[in-house]
């Protein structure tokens, strides 16, 4: 397995340290998932009005979230698709991270940053890998898959 991640903390730099534990939860849930090969994405951390922006223009929802992922793989008519076991590199697409909303919901979930920070990656990386919430099955589902990844940290 091999991992391309390019970190990019456009808010306080004190975030940095998310780098190397990001790169550690890819590896946790591609093991997880069983899967193996060569993939590329980004992460960036962004502030509240940089995130709004994204909501609105992209979702058409008009105030800040927590995560956005804008995934690659996604097919598109016309488009050819790479098969998953293919030896090209998997090119997975962004997720955008607001550590200020992480912070609020933080405090309103009760646990730490640290856990909210980790959960907003995992969640963002399923959505790259193909999972969603739409409906009420995909959303057990995924949401399954993040406590099976995140509750053996103990973040």
């Amino acid at each position: 397995m091999e991992i391309e991640l390019t970190f990019s903390s456009f808010t306080d730099k004190k975030y940095d340290i998310y780098e190397e534990h990001y790169i550690n939860l890819t590896e946790r849930v591609l093991s997880h998932l069983n899967l193996d090969g060569y993939f590329i994405f980004e992460v960036n951390l962004i502030d509240l009005d940089f995130i709004h922006k994204l909501n609105k223009e992209h979702r058409g929802i008009d105030r800040p979230t927590d995560v956005i992922s804008f995934a690659f793989e996604d097919e598109v008519e016309g488009s050819f698709k790479i098969n998953k076991n293919s030896l090209l590199p998997r090119v997975l697409g962004e997720i955008f991270i607001s550590p200020e909303k992480a912070e609020e919901q933080a405090i309103s979930y009760n646990h730490s940053f640290h856990r909210e920070m980790s959960f907003l990656f995992v969640h963002g990386l399923l959505h790259l890998l193909g999972y969603d919430h739409k409906n009420e099955a995909d959303e057990k589902v995924m949401f399954s898959l993040q406590d099976e990844i995140l509750d053996p940290l103990k973040l």
